[in-house]
């Protein structure tokens, strides 16, 4: 499951904290001697990144093993032993803030996304996420997401076609838009965002395969759903959080997709001791 960017990120956070050296660790632990922790919830949550967890102690010291005791997307409740690691103690300390770092806010996210997938559980929507992540953290990030319940939208600009408004605002309008992105790339699916009942119109004649309903009103979202039935998805964003979800949701649009599920999550609290 790992990716070649979310080492790189690990490796960069691990530098930053590093830097030449753990100097109070060398001055006050022996060099050979060898520790257990725990790595410890201090309160319930949905456990999201321990593989990330596993390679910061691989990348310091393969000779650390870290034993996990939940299954990643499984709740855990305030108390528990998340895992052990055993190793080096020295290497237990230098990798235990950027260990706890990221699993604190992938777990973070996890929990918020499954809040979300819950208030929605028994209706035919995807919860999406979107691009709005930390700089270096997107994989991660959006591994979180999955773990909570949640669905991946584009990682990036690479790999989706998404007309915004920017896009339309140049080509010229939404018709000259999607015919631009057809004539390109007709093997991916494109998806446009509209934010009135014209636009939508035109996406819709256009051949759009989903359609971003961008900040619009519940009731416009219902009028929008009747539109576009049996012809494209709809995505319902803008304004979204965890009160108005599922009202949304009931409106019959396909997908919601939620910023706040990567940029505004709160890391949950996690600790890490040696026994």
């Amino acid at each position: 499951m790992f990716s070649t960017l979310a080492e790189e990120t690990i490796r960069l956070a691990l530098a930053e904290d590093i830097g030449h050296g753990d100097i109070t660790s060398a001055l006050i632990v022996p060099e050979s001697l060898d520790q257990r922790a725990v790595i410890r919830a201090k309160e319930d949550f949905i456990l999201a990144g321990m593989p990330f967890v596993r390679n910061v102690f691989s990348i310091i010291d393969p000779g650390i093993k870290v034993n996990t005791f939940f299954g990643e997307g499984t709740e855990v409740t305030k108390g528990s032993d998340i895992a052990e690691v055993a190793g080096n103690a020295r290497g237990l300390l230098v990798g235990e803030r950027t260990a706890l770092n990221i699993l604190q806010r992938v777990s973070g996210i996890a929990t918020l996304t499954s809040a979300y997938k819950k208030l929605v559980s028994d209706l035919a929507v995807k919860i999406v996420d979107t691009r709005k992540t930390s700089p270096g953290m997107r994989y991660m990030e959006k591994y979180g997401v999955r773990a909570g319940g949640g669905y991946n939208h584009r990682f990036g600009l690479y790999d989706g076609v998404l007309i915004k408004d920017n896009h339309i605002k140049i080509a010229g309008g939404v018709r000259t838009a999607m015919g631009l992105a057809k004539q390109a790339h007709h093997l991916l699916k494109i998806e446009i965002e509209v934010s009135n009942f014209d636009n939508l119109r035109e996406a819709l004649d256009a051949g759009a395969d989903v359609i971003m309903l961008d900040n619009m009103s519940v009731n416009d979202m219902r009028r929008a759903v009747e539109m576009a039935k049996g012809r494209a998805l709809l995505e319902a964003s803008g304004n979204i959080n965890i009160d108005n979800v599922r009202e949304i949701a009931l409106t019959g649009v396909n997908l919601i997709s939620v910023g706040a599920l990567t940029h505004s999550a709160r890391a949950v609290d996690i600790s890490m001791k040696i026994e």
